[in-house]
């Protein structure tokens, strides 16, 4: 963040954040090792030099936080007790592994975990006594977290994460679901996801927010992602939170030679979410496909940021972004696509395709390109409009009424990037909310 962030003077969120930080650390600080003690110290001495971002930063000027500012959100004081019954329709059927957290809390008993030789994964606590190496090399490693703020304040929350590692060579058959829930308003989570793909495996990942309550919550969410020599990751995103909510979010994705990581984001709810996803294509052949969905209406505000740095010559990358959006609401996606000196024959393509459901609905895109090579293939292009009129009388030209043709294909136009989820129950499950969410447009 630079030097010229304005302070967020309004009491509330900064102020009730802060004072979550000063309170004595939970039972897991005392048996943390001396790195992540000081991993967190730093974070928290950072949290204190820094401001919550406004307006007149460049990278939020279209997101202001003014309302969350004014927001006073505390710790889970009084756990929520689940039941497998309660959070069985947010099974995915194919994921036989499912690691749960419940307000930012494991959950055990909601959760099925398989570790064995392919596969190792749990909470923070239980790995550190069989992944220190790996979790040592590369948590807090990955985000670049010391300049800005969401990233840093969950850092200083760090007591537990999500810890999922593949290791060499292993192929996972079945995909792996990462959930995270809400239960409770007013309450700030920080979940946390360090996500590590070994040389030449291959697996499926589902990192999913959900919420069981329409009010008024924080998740504050960061995930770090390595994918070594030659593997091949595929991560689905999905945040369905309350759309009272707020949803900050971060990920870091850093790519070794000849390695292929497909991500899918779908973002719905939140009242103000924002999502920074910044791959490092740090060796060379590595390849990247980056897809993405929001929809939202009402006076959502959801906000897409991704950089995609090519370091390293013979790289790909493929992006398309789309944004489905209605009532009053405003989406903004800023796509950065940065090939450094050196990265010769870099092949990239970015598109930003976002639809207009009302006339007050709001879309700002800002695709960029920013080239230091001269032996390169890039594009980049946006649209921003609403439904083809000819598309839509064409199909009342075959027996449709106006409004059915509408909601088709604003349903199609979602459905492009959903399609490109491997998960087939998941698919369905976001076809029919897609369905649900257009049809409900005027």
């Amino acid at each position: 963040m630079s030097s010229g962030t304005a302070m967020v003077t309004e009491p509330g969120v900064l102020d009730s954040l802060l004072a979550a930080l000063a309170l004595p650390p939970g039972s897991s600080a005392p048996t943390q090792p001396h790195w992540l003690k000081a991993l967190r110290a730093q974070a928290l001495e950072r949290v204190s030099t820094l401001t919550l971002p406004s307006t007149h930063d460049e990278a939020w000027r279209f997101t202001p936080l003014a309302a969350f500012a004014r927001q006073s959100f505390h710790p889970l004081r009084t756990p929520t007790t689940l039941q497998p019954s309660d959070i069985a329709h947010l099974h995915i059927a194919e994921a036989t592994t499912r690691l749960v957290f419940v307000d930012g809390v494991h959950a055990p008993q909601l959760s099925s975990l398989k570790s064995d030789a392919a596969l190792a994964v749990g909470t923070l606590a239980a790995m550190l006594s069989t992944q220190a190496s790996t979790l040592q090399a590369h948590l807090g490693q990955q985000v670049a977290g010391h300049d800005a703020f969401f990233a840093a304040l969950n850092t200083a929350f760090l007591q537990d994460a999500a810890v999922l590692v593949v290791p060499r060579d292993s192929v996972l058959t079945t995909p792996v679901h990462l959930l995270f829930i809400s239960t409770q308003p007013e309450v700030a989570s920080h979940p946390r996801l360090l996500l590590v793909a070994g040389a030449g495996s291959k697996a499926t990942v589902i990192e999913d927010y959900v919420a069981l309550h329409d009010g008024t919550n924080f998740t504050n969410a960061v995930a770090e992602v390595v994918v070594e020599a030659n593997a091949q990751l595929e991560h689905v995103r999905l945040q369905r939170e309350s759309k009272q909510g707020f949803h900050m979010a971060s990920c870091a994705v850093s790519l070794a030679a000849a390695s292929r990581y497909h991500s899918v984001n779908i973002a719905l709810g939140g009242q103000t979410s924002r999502f920074d996803l910044k791959v490092s294509q740090g060796a060379e052949g590595s390849e990247c496909t980056l897809d993405g969905l929001a929809l939202i209406d009402g006076e959502q505000l959801a906000d897409t940021h991704t950089f995609i740095d090519h370091a390293k010559p013979h790289g790909t990358s493929r992006q398309l972004h789309k944004c489905i959006v209605g009532g009053t609401a405003h989406a903004v996606f800023n796509g950065q696509v940065m090939v450094r000196p050196g990265a010769q024959k870099t092949d990239s393509a970015q598109s930003s395709r976002n639809l207009l459901l009302s006339s007050k609905a709001q879309v700002d895109t800002q695709p960029q390109l920013e080239i230091f090579a001269d032996d390169v293939k890039c594009t980049h292009g946006a649209t921003v409009g609403q439904l083809d009129s000819d598309e839509v009388f064409y199909l009342q030209s075959r027996g449709l009424s106006e409004r059915v043709a509408r909601n088709l294909l604003t349903y199609a136009f979602g459905a492009e990037v959903i399609n490109r989820i491997a998960v087939a129950s998941l698919r369905q499950q976001l076809e029919q909310t897609v369905l649900e969410q257009t049809t409900g447009q005027p």
